[in-house]
This record gives C-alpha cells, sequence and structure tokens, in this order.
C-alpha cells in the first residue's frame, strides 16, 4: 500500500484517512512559513525567502495530498446535486403567471 494514495471513490474519500492527517500537520506549518516568509521578505532579509519557498512548496505539497480526495468527494456530491435538480423539476411544473 502506497504512503499517499491518489485513487479515491467518493465513499472512501469521505472517510478520514492517513491523507487526512498528513495535511492537518502540514497546513499549520505551511501557513507559519508563508506568513513569515512573506514578512521577512519584505524586509529584505534572505532567509525570508527561503522560509516563503519553503511555505509554497509545503502548500504545493499539501493540495497534492488532499485534491484527489476533495476531487472525488466534490464529483459526487455534483451528480448528486444534479440528479436531485432534475428530479424536482419533473416534480415542479411551472406555468406562466396569469
Amino acid at each position: 500500500m502506497p504512503l499517499i494514495r491518489r485513487n479515491w471513490n467518493a465513499v472512501d474519500a469521505d472517510e478520514w484517512t492517513r491523507e487526512d492527517w498528513i495535511t492537518i500537520v502540514i497546513s499549520p506549518i505551511a501557513y507559519i512559513l508563508l506568513m513569515l516568509g512573506t514578512g521577512l521578505s519584505m524586509l529584505l532579509m534572505p532567509v525570508g525567502y527561503v522560509t516563503l519557498g519553503l511555505g509554497i512548496i509545503l502548500t504545493a505539497v499539501m493540495h497534492w495530498i488532499i485534491d484527489p480526495k476533495l476531487k472525488a468527494v466534490s464529483t459526487e456530491y455534483e451528480r448528486k446535486q444534479a440528479e436531485y435538480l432534475k428530479d424536482l423539476e419533473s416534480k415542479v411544473r411551472w406555468g406562466k403567471k396569469r
């Protein structure tokens, strides 16, 4: 079993998994690095550019890990929403106002 799973169906993606926990750990670290890096970069400190770069890299890694799960859940939601709207439209008939 790979460390990071990339293929999800909607049912499995809705459950809490290792990918969620990895993202939970990475998220605050990336946020802190982005904020510190931005501030230090504005002060033209070289460490700020490195910190900002690390924050950007961690944000990209976090997106790479969690995006397949979010897309799987989103696709299923959109399918159900379209089905619901089609069903609702077939039940409700709109007529012209008199």
